[in-house]
């Protein structure tokens, strides 16, 4: 059995509110992941620490948070795989902090919201009432079928850098949600989901860093997403 540090992000607020870093020394076995080393943490060694988790299983998205720099689930990161004696795990950047590895996703969830991120259909009685199931084509779900893999984990808004600078703008999780969702044979919303995301910088201030794209941990590309979006908006608004 090996050991690593895991040098931890610390803050809370009932306290004296400071930020700091406490180092622990955690025993690692094969296939340990950083959620499990963190857990360990926890139970074994300081039970004030606080963190958010729940399927341990790359599902739920609750586990994200900044490991050695880069936007991780915790549970979906193998400590041997990092290939380092000293793990740094901090909350994700551009969210607020809550406590120690718990931030606040109440914006994230609010931009999602604001995309309407669900069918819009013209006959809402055919839509609640209807006893049959929307038809689809392969070919019709492969315009949209990578988007709604999405976990809404938060990592993608992490890595933005534009999400890091303008408030305005959605971010990269919403945006793809969007897309996915006005792409859908199904749905009827058109060009009304597209007028909003012209206003400002909502849609437009992206310059495809490429950076959610590279830390999504279910291979959706919001990228690409945007970037379709975007043609559409400029096309059709």
């Amino acid at each position: 059995m090996q050991e690593v540090r895991f040098r931890v992000f610390r803050y809370d607020p009932d306290k004296d509110g400071r930020r700091s870093y406490q180092t622990y020394t955690v025993p690692t076995f094969k296939g340990m992941t950083v959620l499990q080393g963190l857990l360990h943490i926890k139970e074994k060694i300081d039970p004030t620490l606080s963190i958010r988790f729940s399927c341990r299983m790359a599902t739920c998205g609750s586990c994200g948070m900044m490991i050695n720099g880069l936007p991780r689930l915790a549970c979906y990161t193998l400590i041997e795989e990092l290939k380092t004696r000293t793990i740094t795990v901090e909350p994700l950047r551009n969210f607020p902090i809550i406590k120690d590895l718990v931030t606040d996703f109440e914006e994230f969830f609010t931009k999602h919201r604001w995309v309407k991120p669900y069918l819009i259909r013209l006959d809402t009685y055919e839509q609640e009432k209807s006893n049959v199931s929307y038809r689809q084509s392969d070919e019709e779900l492969e315009h949209y079928i990578q988007f709604a893999y999405c976990i809404k984990c938060g990592l993608c808004y992490a890595a933005c850098p534009v999400t890091a600078t303008d408030k305005e703008f959605l971010g990269p999780q919403a945006l793809a949600q969007a897309y996915r969702y006005y792409a859908d044979s199904r749905d009827e919303g058109g060009v009304d989901r597209l007028r909003p995301l012209a206003e400002g910088s909502r849609l437009l201030r992206c310059h495809f860093a490429g950076s959610c794209s590279k830390v999504c941990p279910k291979g959706v590309d919001p990228a690409l997403a945007i970037q379709l979006l975007r043609r559409e908006v400029l096309l059709r608004t």
